[in-house]
């Protein structure tokens, strides 16, 4: 069975890696797919260099033509099953494949916390519409079929995938010792870049400066160790994002307003991560309402201790704290106590995150989430 995978843009996102992720382990986990966007963006180029065929079909001022074009490649590919990636797409293709017999699969990324009036309009009317609805956690797929009062046997959970081969070649914090020479030992690139003193600590987070992060938190936070007289240095790897640059703004003078610039670097978009990762003595994250965390689940993959926040979320994909370490969410105290005790005794925190490394590859590969995939699609 072809699938026919539709996307919004492919600028660089969660949603958009994960599908690169999916095509590329297409082939060998046997999954036939089409893949049909609307816009342009930064990934284009990774997308055209992927083994799936690729269709631009833009939106245009007549868009009954968009409906015309996108149900003659799903009859040329003999598509049975579509699947969206954002309400939109689900919308556009349930109307474009009226009288065919080709099921309509989406998948909810995210919240509709900061949904317009159109768009939860969309989202009501095509959730009840569409054979399955995929979700990436327990905790999205309850608040989704409570407020929308959906069908339970309709609703799926398919957690994200993650390709861990970026990660092979990256040195894992879990076969050191945290000691001033298991910082040396490690790829030192990274403290090349910043300038580091030898012993300072190198810790930091992954993610765009996006509602439903919460890096102001982290900043509270760092304001807090500084006082302890740790040294440290700490990198935001994450874009300012124009439609809510206030977020990056606001982090960027807390930091600058208690003389944390020194400390502290604003790295923006980078496509190192997993490099940037396997030099980080520690992750830390807080989120408002993220639905999955893939930063996350990266950061504990390469075997380095994880502080993230008890959003429920969070809480499900760590076990319940068991895989990384969970402070009480916006209270960078808390975090500073859990952080201190980091300090006083690594030994045990990095016992916990190379644990965590072989949980996360195990239940979050991409294999697996193809697997997953694959089932729900079987069952339409």
């Amino acid at each position: 069975m072809k699938i026919a995978y539709l996307l919004g843009s492919l600028n660089r996102g969660g949603t958009e890696t994960l599908l690169l992720d999916v095509f590329r382990n297409a082939t060998a986990n046997q999954l036939e797919a089409i893949a049909v966007y609307r816009k342009s963006g930064v990934l284009e180029h990774d997308f055209i260099k992927i083994p799936v065929q690729l269709y631009k079909l833009p939106l245009q001022k007549n868009i009954f033509s968009y409906f015309f074009r996108l149900r003659r490649v799903l009859m040329n590919h003999s598509i049975k099953q579509v699947h969206a990636q954002q309400p939109l797409d689900a919308l556009l293709a349930w109307i474009a494949t009226l009288g065919l017999d080709i099921k309509i699969v989406l998948t909810l990324h995210g919240y509709d916390f900061q949904e317009r009036r159109l768009g939860q309009i969309i989202l009501s009317f095509i959730l009840k519409r569409t054979d399955a609805n995929i979700y990436v956690s327990n905790a999205q797929r309850a608040y989704y079929q409570k407020k929308y009062g959906l069908d339970e046997n309709k609703q799926r959970v398919v957690y994200n995938g993650i390709s861990f081969n970026k990660f092979d070649g990256a040195k894992s914090a879990s076969t050191h010792s945290m000691t001033s020479s298991h910082i040396m030992s490690k790829e030192n690139t990274l403290r090349r870049e910043l300038k580091l003193i030898p012993d300072t600590m190198l810790f930091g987070t992954v993610g765009n400066f996006l509602p439903g992060r919460d890096q102001l938190t982290i900043c509270k936070f760092l304001k807090l160790l500084k006082k302890e007289d740790a040294p440290f240095h700490f990198v935001f790897v994450g874009k300012k994002v124009e439609n809510s640059a206030n977020l990056y703004d606001d982090c960027v003078n807390y930091c600058r307003q208690n003389n944390l610039l020194g400390n502290v670097s604003f790295l923006g978009s980078r496509e190192d991560v997993p490099g940037i990762l396997s030099q980080l003595d520690a992750f830390v994250y807080a989120t408002d309402h993220d639905t999955f965390g893939i930063g996350v689940v990266e950061a504990m993959a390469v075997g380095i201790p994880v502080f993230v926040n008890d959003w429920m979320v969070m809480s499900e994909i760590t076990d319940a704290g068991k895989y990384a370490t969970l402070y009480k969410t916006k209270d960078e105290q808390d975090l500073l106590r859990h952080f201190l005790l980091f300090l006083q005794d690594k030994t045990s925190f990095v016992t916990k995150a190379a644990n965590a490394s072989s949980y996360v590859r195990q239940k979050y590969s991409i294999e697996k989430h193809i697997e997953n995939l694959k089932q729900v699609y079987s069952e339409q």
